[in-house]
């Protein structure tokens, strides 16, 4: 899987010339399928994760933050990106999109939703401004000792792309303890599922936003996705968040 080096940063790669990261999507696409969610190996140098992180501290480029606690969703905060997105955001979010909507678009058949996505991200943008959903979603989050993510979902209007992915920053190694990615699936007439996702520095899990298709022994049905963070118990996490529709 590549790793965008400091010297091959997305930063010198132009937009246009992004049609899909050459990531193992056959295996990312049977790991969604079996558990929910799949990882994309480190796709960001330690570099990259520091100076994305540093960003935080530069609120010119964001347009609006969110104090976790304020409103029940956990401990910790998070600020939203402004457009222009920085460009590492934005070369992630039109490469990474390709794929996806591959994989999208084949579970809405499955599941019987009529939805297709486009096969270019800037074409879906279109139909999400022309829905009233012109904010850019991509956003940082830091958490501190203590702080957590409560489950939930990011719905922000009518039109969802229902695959995100989340970066992890930080070096769990050094920079903290817990702050664990939690995913939970609601199952039909059965107990919940959760999976826990360790992440190293640089690399991505890939997972739904709202539902999947799971097979059943009556065919396919839809499972109910949130996600998570468990509590941090020391130190600092910074974590990239890449969705997909923007917000109104």
């Amino acid at each position: 899987m590549p790793l965008l080096t400091a010297t091959e940063s997305p930063e010198t790669k132009p937009l246009t010339a992004a049609p899909g990261l050459s990531l193992d999507w056959p295996g990312i696409e049977a790991a969604l399928e079996k558990f929910g969610c799949a990882t994309t190996g480190p796709l960001l140098s330690a570099a990259q994760c520091r100076s994305l992180a540093a960003l935080y501290d530069e609120s010119s480029i964001f347009r609006s933050r969110v104090v976790m606690a304020r409103h029940g969703f956990g401990s910790g905060e998070y600020k939203y990106f402004a457009y222009p997105l920085p460009e590492t955001v934005a070369w992630l979010r039109a490469a990474l999109y390709p794929a996806l909507a591959g994989i999208a678009n084949r579970w809405n058949a499955q599941m019987g939703i009529a939805m297709h996505y486009p096969e270019r991200h800037e074409a879906y943008l279109a139909r999400c401004h022309a829905a009233g959903q012109t904010r850019p979603t991509p956003l940082l989050l830091r958490y501190g000792p203590g702080d957590y993510n409560c489950l939930h979902q990011d719905l922000y209007g009518d039109e969802v792309f229902p695959l995100q992915v989340a970066f992890m920053l930080s070096d769990p190694e050094k920079d903290f303890t817990g702050g664990e990615f939690v995913l939970t699936e609601q199952r039909p007439r059965m107990q919940s599922r959760a999976e826990v996702v360790p992440l190293r520095q640089g690399e991505g899990v890939i997972f739904p936003v709202h539902h999947r298709p799971v097979k059943g022994t009556r065919g396919i049905y839809r499972v109910n996705m949130r996600h998570g963070v468990s509590r941090l118990r020391s130190g600092q996490r910074f974590t990239l968040g890449v969705i997909f529709h923007d917000a109104r």
